[in-house]
């Protein structure tokens, strides 16, 4: 299966091309954008070497959907689902430039990533995982029916927090708990 191109109201979600590189990189290689993401920020290589391996592996071995996300046409963040271990299952990840926080982009990305989840993938849950300190990422995802599950104690001391969406959410009746 081929990761296809997903819209938003307002934005593309669509694979990514060997010209978004240096997009790519200068994304993960903001503080403000990656401390967020996996074990914080890496050296500008190994986010080359991530950007290769979206290409040499993902894309090549089909093993999970990864996209460049864009507006008007320009490079604005990055969006997958993935299988995860923990928690057991699959996992939104999004990240934006910090240039497009405060826009709602993250609300239209993890909307889409999740209708994706369950759609196309047919899940039943789609997890998020996120640093106990990243309220807004925390905000976003409570707005959409994400709720907190547990807590998960990481290596450097930090602590993240899994969310898990059900479809049942979006299946309860109207004005029934959810």
């Amino acid at each position: 299966m081929t990761t296809p191109a997903l819209h938003t109201a307002r934005l593309l979600l669509d694979p990514y091309t060997p010209s978004d590189e240096e997009d790519f990189v200068a994304l993960f290689q903001d503080a403000r954008v990656s401390r967020w993401m996996g074990e914080g920020p890496a050296t500008e290589a190994e986010d080359r070497a991530l950007f290769g391996r979206i290409f040499s592996k993902v894309y090549a071995q089909d093993l999970f959907d990864v996209w460049a996300v864009r507006r008007g046409g320009r490079f604005v963040g990055h969006a997958e689902i993935k299988p995860s271990a923990d928690p057991e299952g699959h996992e939104i990840v999004y990240a934006l430039a910090a240039a497009a926080w405060g826009q709602g982009f993250g609300t239209e990305i993890a909307r889409a990533l999740t209708g994706y989840g369950f759609g196309t993938l047919g899940l039943t849950e789609v997890h998020a995982t996120v640093a106990a300190e990243n309220a807004a990422s925390l905000a976003l995802l409570g707005r959409i029916g994400f709720r907190h599950v547990r807590d998960r104690a990481e290596d450097d001391g930090g602590t993240t927090r899994v969310l898990t969406r059900s479809i049942a959410f979006d299946a309860a009746p109207a004005g029934q708990p959810r």
